[in-house]
């Protein structure tokens, strides 16, 4: 029974966890898939405030430990998942019934320096790192937020919630007990009230009851908040959250888009615990991986220890394909799949359709060539497949930030040259297959390709690990509008003139899935919308997908396209 709470079972192995009944319609296999090309004239001012509410990737990790202190391990954890957030950074620990709260821009090692750290005292806490946000890179929306009743509620969150005004408007009606105000735009803070606001209601359906007892009650009472909240809210969801009274909580959406992981550790006192959005995490903690915290799951860690898990939903686990391509660590595993394993599959299949081309005597490859760092699995497999030469052309200056999660485009333009150098002794003369993870914008790869042929490339061809992104990703990754995609108005053929490259190859979406589910066959449905325009929540829909793109980041970005288009004009005249 979903109403059962039971001590968890330690397994470590994952199944999808399947639909008691088919009536949830827009919930099955598939959920929705949209025409993005389709033109509308509505909703351009609803699409600016949805897309200010959207929060991106971010990475958040949870502790509780028995008497040792929280904080410093926290801290080792961010710098694990600092590659899923370099905007800002927050943490807030628990000690003898007070928190303790530190948050700012940032990086991690700038945000928490000592004098910081000795004040977040306590033995459990939670952090976060955030990807920039689409409205605003205000240290007000840093995370965790924070309500003062029912009970006393931090919350750190991993995703985006496609229902976000709903949600806001009924926080600020009269179905809601407090009318909450929110102080800022972000959806993390919606869903921390609408978790308070059910919380509540649990708590005040309680004291009408004879048979229900509200003290010594509250770990149930919480579970049935959250299992309020999670039939209400919609989209990706991976939260942690410190309760006062409770303990440590964590929950994930019914989809089990974003991931979110159990750890635990023998101490002399007892067991330990952490979740975190990526196992990394764990490492250099010393806990165990244990398993992944399923789809409509929620987990407590109660202040004496003891851990209690509840299936408060019935779950479909389809976890976002671009985790594997491009946000997670290859040292990580989530839903039972080592990310490096997933790319090494990707390399494999890649391979083989590069191999068609070369022996159709279309392509004349001299040597391999990965685009630093996340392509190199998928690389290193091609090389082994097709038996070319590797060679690290790139040379990545380590101490600039990943470009893809650059608040904006200038930013990400300026950067491409600080973060790479182009080896002449690799390039001159050669024809170089350039494996990159994806392509998304196409403004780093267009750098890339003019920096190889600066240093003496004869040809430079581009093989992708993934798909052609086309579509918008609404669940918590960066690709808010299809202006912004590349690939998004563009045929294949486009693409590669836009890029100045000799010759282009996508990963195929068939590949794609085949390769993630020969990874793990348990897993029936993964999140490919970026790639194939279905979204697996049933609730995206053209008009939604057009509101986004007239919001403020979809607008300021409207000349992006253009460019692009310019670019393909002036090489097809070059041509001529």
């Amino acid at each position: 029974s979903f109403d059962d709470v039971v001590v968890c079972a330690m397994t470590t192995t994952t199944s999808a966890i399947r639909r008691m009944d088919a009536k949830n319609a827009s919930y099955l296999r598939g959920g929705t898939c949209v025409d993005a090309k389709k033109k509308t004239k509505e909703g351009r001012e609803e699409g600016r405030r949805r897309h200010k509410l959207e929060t991106r990737a971010c990475g958040i990790v949870g502790v509780y430990t028995r008497g040792g202190a929280a904080a410093p391990e926290m801290y080792e954890a961010l710098l694990m998942l600092q590659h899923r957030g370099q905007d800002s950074a927050g943490m807030v620990t628990q000690d003898n019934g007070r928190f303790h709260e530190a948050k700012a821009n940032g990086l991690v090692k700038d945000v928490f320096v000592r004098d910081t750290m000795e004040q977040l005292r306590g033995n459990v806490g939670i952090a976060h790192v955030r990807y920039p946000t689409a409205g605003t890179s205000s240290a007000a929306e840093a995370q965790p937020f924070f309500v003062n009743s029912p009970l006393g509620i931090f919350l750190i969150h991993n995703g985006n919630l496609t229902n976000t005004n709903e949600l806001r408007q009924g926080l600020q009606g009269p179905d809601s007990f407090f009318n909450r105000h929110l102080r800022t735009d972000s959806d993390s803070e919606v869903l921390l009230n609408v978790l308070a606001d059910e919380i509540h209601r649990a708590n005040a359906i309680c004291r009408l009851s004879d048979s229900c007892q509200v003290e010594g009650n509250e770990v149930n009472l919480v579970f049935d908040g959250i299992q309020a909240t999670m039939n209400k809210a919609k989209g990706a969801y991976s939260a942690i959250c410190m309760v006062q009274g409770v303990g440590l909580v964590a929950f994930r959406d019914k989809h089990g888009i974003r991931p979110l992981v159990l750890g635990q550790r023998e101490s002399k006192d007892g067991m330990e615990y952490a979740v975190a959005s990526e196992d990394c995490a764990f490492g250099p903690l010393g806990y165990d991986r244990v398993r992944d915290i399923q789809p409509g799951e929620a987990v407590v860690v109660t202040p004496d220890g003891e851990l209690q898990c509840r299936q408060l939903v019935e779950g479909q686990l389809s976890p976002c394909l671009f985790e594997y391509i491009y946000l997670s660590r290859p040292d990580t595993v989530i839903n039972d799949i080592s990310v490096y394993a997933m790319q090494l599959n990707l390399g494999r299949r890649l391979a083989r359709r590069i191999k068609e081309r070369i022996d159709a005597g279309e392509w004349q490859v001299d040597i391999v060539v990965p685009v630093p760092d996340g392509s190199r699995p998928a690389a290193i497999e091609v090389h082994s497949q097709l038996g070319l030469p590797y060679r690290e052309g790139l040379v990545k200056n380590r101490y600039v930030g990943r470009t893809f999660i650059m608040p904006s485009q200038k930013m990400r333009e300026l950067s491409v040259r600080r973060k790479l150098n182009a080896m002449s002794g690799v390039f001159m003369g050669k024809n170089v297959l350039l494996i990159d993870d994806s392509i998304v914008r196409g403004t780093t790869m267009q750098q890339i390709v003019d920096m190889c042929r600066s240093a003496g490339a004869n040809k430079v061809y581009l093989a992708s690990a993934a798909p052609a992104v086309k579509f918008p990703n609404v669940y918590g990754v960066d690709m808010p509008s299809r202006k912004e995609l590349i690939a998004g108005s563009l045929s294949e053929e486009e693409v590669c003139t836009a890029l100045g490259a000799d010759g282009l190859l996508y990963q195929t979406v068939e590949d794609l899935i085949a390769a993630g589910q020969e990874e793990n066959p348990n897993i029936q449905e993964f999140d490919a919308s970026c790639f194939n325009g279905c979204y697996v929540t049933g609730d995206v829909t053209p008009e939604y997908l057009h509101e986004l793109e007239g919001g403020d980041r979809g607008s300021s970005r409207s000349g992006f396209g253009k460019r692009i288009r310019n670019l393909v004009a002036a090489a097809s005249a070059d041509e001529d």
